[in-house]
């Protein structure tokens, strides 16, 4: 019995649950989304999230008594090995739509049996075959789906060898064998398509699904080349455009299928074996970021004729964000005077993009031994501070939920050999958090950390901040880079000047190729943010707006009027309620 067996077996009455398989991964975790029906000595299951189905017989008394054998906890029941397969009916299942399998030889694996679907009944039913971790089953005369197990790789990956030139990703399993039987290896996704999409992309809430790609990181990073096959509609856009992201689009190929076929198998049937190879073997070079045709941006041209110009994300400040929003992709160049708080206001914007858009980082900050870090986060997250002072601590309990939210959220790049970091080895380890957790944010704080390749400091930042620029744009990930100005002397009134984009020491190419330039400067009336480059006008504009800033948690907020004395006063805003919506 799985684990949804085991817990839907305690239920005893039709009602609603919390699903046991994706609620822990989903950020809202406590929407009830399994359903449960008692109907006599069974119960059905189905989550309307993750589309798990099944369900559990009631059993006599006799055999609950023939159960009650010793049971060694902790350990994990495997796909059963010995499984039957009717070589007919693996047949009938592919004729029904349009492929023809010839021989079953030097196929991925699969099985029948008959299985329980909702609605159906039991009905006789193929298995694709996940060794060692799930089988998915699909009913033979319907479009009805189940699971036992939970497949988190590729399926058809033993088939491909680490080194192969060309790896071909298709979105289903019977794309994946529609393509074997005309001779073409191919892997597909375990999980389908996402369901959350919007403009092409999937939403961040979904980062988790995509484990299966870290998984087959061996061979995706030896394949000089990624042809992607997605299913012809949005949802199969988003996925291809994901997977990109986190291999590389650099290397990313895909196949557009025509009008009139929905996917691979669409193709194969309709238009025959040579259609399909000639665009498998014509792909499309997948687009660099700003490296687009003009039929690439048809879709988000009609949209912003009817509903105007819209923003990146939000920073999570109203005040930020009239200056600017943060776009995936783009290098974002921090500056301040020393102790003006530019890393906490970096670490204000992760924590906002954490909480209200599930993003993920990798930070390399080298000023911040992690633990301690990551107290400072917490600060943040909870609205209160993590030493003793003059304001009530955070309770163990809060620093615990904390703790696990930003366990889920972030990733710290430090060098514990002893080696200086370069930009290099900073890459290398994000690409792995991208692979991995689907990371969108990067911090460098600060670039003088990093080794340089030569004396020549201007040309070796330039190259730096070309080779992050790239790598960003390649994985959709927005980095913080945060840069010391040169040595400033105070004005005859006794304060110092801003520090702008020209005014970082060691290069102009720190204005040059930032898209979006900041400066953390303390002011008079509070911490005065000011926007000295904005490459994009949908992203931001020049300016300056101030913010409050409360020193025992870290925490930037905007300023409000006192309505009551009518000045202008610096209030810290109540905690948030984020712990609400995270188990």
């Amino acid at each position: 019995m799985n684990e949804a067996e085991e817990f839907v077996s305690l239920i005893n009455e039709t009602s609603r649950h919390h699903c046991p398989s994706c609620s822990p991964r989903r950020k809202k975790s406590q929407e009830k989304t399994l359903s449960v029906t008692v109907e006599g000595g069974r119960k059905l299951y189905m989550c309307h999230h993750c589309g798990l189905t099944g369900k559990v017989e009631e059993k006599s008394l006799y055999e609950k008594h023939l159960d009650k054998a010793p049971v060694d906890e902790g350990v994990i029941t495997p796909i059963p090995t010995q499984l039957k397969t009717d070589n007919d009916l693996i047949r009938r299942f592919f004729s029904l739509r349009g492929v023809t399998l010839d021989s079953l030889d030097d196929l991925p694996p699969m099985t029948t049996g008959t299985k329980y679907f909702n609605n159906l009944g039991e009905v006789e039913a193929i298995g694709f075959i996940y060794p060692d971790q799930a089988i998915k089953w699909r009913a033979i005369d319907h479009k009805a789906f189940t699971q036992d197990g939970a497949a988190q790789k590729f399926y058809g990956i033993e088939s491909i060898q680490a080194g192969d030139e060309r790896v071909i990703i298709c979105e289903g399993e019977a794309d994946c064998i529609a393509l074997a039987s005309i001779g073409v290896k191919a892997i597909s996704v375990p999980n389908g398509a996402p369901q959350k999409v919007s403009n092409r992309k999937i939403d961040p809430e979904e980062d988790s699904k995509f484990h299966y790609v870290w998984e087959g990181r061996d061979i995706l990073d030896k394949a000089e080349r990624i042809c992607i096959i997605p299913d012809r509609d949005e949802a199969g856009a988003a996925l291809s455009e994901e997977i990109a992201r986190r291999v590389g689009r650099a290397k990313c190929w895909k196949v557009e299928l025509p009008s009139d076929c929905k996917d691979i198998t669409d193709l194969l049937r309709e238009r025959g074996a040579d259609e399909v190879l000639s665009f498998i073997d014509n792909p499309a070079p997948f687009p660099l970021s700003g490296v687009y045709s003009a039929s690439d941006y048809k879709e988000e041209l009609l949209d912003t004729y009817a509903k105007g110009v819209g923003s990146g994300t939000s920073t999570g400040i109203s005040k930020v964000d009239e200056l600017f929003t943060i776009a995936e992709g783009q290098l974002s160049v921090v500056t301040g005077l020393p102790s003006s708080g530019k890393s906490e206001f970096i670490d204000q914007i992760m924590i906002n993009l954490a909480k209200n858009h599930s993003w993920k980082f990798a930070v390399a900050s080298f000023e911040n031994p992690p633990h301690i870090h990551i107290s400072k986060l917490a600060e943040k997250l909870v609205g209160k501070p993590y030493f003793e002072g003059s304001r009530a601590r955070m309770s163990r309990s809060e620093l615990n939920d904390a703790f696990d939210f930003i366990d889920k959220h972030f990733v710290f790049l430090e060098s514990k050999d002893g080696n200086m970091p370069t930009v290099d080895s900073i890459i290398d380890r994000t690409k792995q958090a991208v692979y991995r957790l689907g990371c969108r944010g990067l911090v460098i704080d600060p670039y003088n950390y990093i080794e340089m390749e030569s004396t020549e400091e201007h040309s070796s930042i330039s190259k730096m901040l070309t080779l992050i620029t790239s790598f960003c744009k390649a994985h959709s990930i927005h980095c913080w880079f945060v840069a010391h100005p040169a040595k400033m002397y105070p004005k005859e009134d006794g304060t110092y000047p801003v520090p702008k984009g020209m005014s970082i020491s060691g290069s102009a190419a720190w204005f040059a190729k930032a898209d979006l330039g900041v400066t953390v400067h303390r002011g008079d009336m509070g911490v005065e943010i000011h926007c000295w480059k904005s490459r994009f006008k949908w992203v931001g504009q020049q300016g300056m707006t101030t913010l409050g800033y409360d020193i025992p948690t870290g925490r930037y907020f905007d300023g409000t009027e006192n309505e009551e004395s009518g000045t202008d006063t610096l209030k810290v805003q109540a905690p948030p309620h984020w712990m609400d919506d995270f188990d």
